[in-house]
């Protein structure tokens, strides 16, 4: 395999009701949405791709970047998945999310035609005394959440977790969850916008409509019991499954990375600012930036003074 230069990527942005303006503000997001909830920096998703926005592929949406090429861009590891493995995005909870659950693969392929949703959340900043709810606080039966969502005491059975600047949150496909009003997060998921509602805050969206709920599907795929607790030996990684290792890293000066042909590995900048250096071609680093860099067996380092979230499969 050939040596390939790294690829700067433009998201797609999403304007969903409970956004805000910090991904403009504090990410150097440029959109003409009056709020972004969400920007999808790694997505060959349907519903929303990434664009090339450097280098001779500028333009081009991810998807179209991976099929021109002819290396294995993606690498090895990959090939085990019928679609490019992960989604990654930057998430704005101005207000708060929908209470939701995403259902696993055998689910969501069945009904879906698509994965299910694993996902983990990165804090990247909230304001004093903001939470989430992440999984119940005891274990229940199916009945007893049935029966929740009907009276509408569901809130009285979840996990309510504060957050700070910094927490990570693995939730596991099947996990009922929401981001609480005033968080930012950085979110890396499989590759998938299958999302299940089961409370609203019976609020309406911009036609005056309230949003469609899915307590059917929802009950089918929830698990009812406490969220299991994950710790790795290695205290850079963030979370680690089937589905995708992530990572962090600290720059101050300089740092060697590996990537290798096992896998692509892709570069979210969620502070500071720097320099990626691959095969001696120079990427500028600043907050927000999403890098992919293609799979290959090479070195490469970032300079600067930054924070760095890594993604791999």
């Amino acid at each position: 395999m050939s040596n390939l230069d790294p690829i700067k990527l433009s998201p797609a942005f999403k304007d969903y009701l409970w956004g805000g303006d910090r991904l403009k503000k504090e990410y150097n997001k440029h959109s003409d949405m009056e709020k972004i909830a969400e920007s999808w920096e790694l997505s060959t998703h349907k519903d929303g791709e990434s664009v090339v926005s450097d280098g001779e592929y500028k333009g081009m949406k991810l998807s179209e970047y991976i099929k021109k090429n002819p290396e294995n861009v993606l690498g090895s590891n990959a090939s085990k998945f019928d679609f490019f493995p992960i989604l990654i995005k930057f998430i704005d909870a101005k207000d708060n999310l929908s209470i939701q659950v995403h259902p696993d693969d055998e689910y969501s392929l069945k009904n879906n035609g698509e994965y299910g949703k694993t996902e983990m959340w990165y804090i990247l900043d909230c304001d004093e005394g903001s939470f989430l709810y992440y999984g119940f606080d005891h274990e229940i039966t199916l009945k007893q959440f049935k029966k929740a969502i009907e009276e509408n005491t569901l809130l009285d059975l979840l996990n309510k977790v504060e957050v700070k600047k910094g927490d990570v949150f693995f939730i596991e496909a099947g996990t009922v969850h929401a981001i609480g009003k005033g968080i930012v997060i950085c979110e890396i998921q499989q590759n998938s916008n299958i999302t299940y509602r089961v409370y609203d805050y019976n609020r309406k969206d911009k036609n005056g409509k309230t949003r469609p709920l899915h307590i059917e599907q929802a009950i089918a795929v929830a698990k009812t019991v406490p969220p299991k607790k994950y710790v790795y030996k290695d205290k850079n990684i963030l979370a680690k499954c089937k589905y995708f290792t992530v990572k962090k890293a600290d720059i101050h000066g300089e740092k060697n990375f590996l990537v290798t042909d096992g896998c692509f590995k892709s570069i979210i900048v969620i502070s500071g600012g720097g320099e990626l250096i691959l095969n001696d071609h120079k990427t500028e680093l600043i907050k927000g930036d999403s890098v992919f860099i293609p799979a290959q067996n090479a070195d490469f380092k970032i300079c600067g003074n930054c924070e760095v979230i890594i993604s791999y499969v």
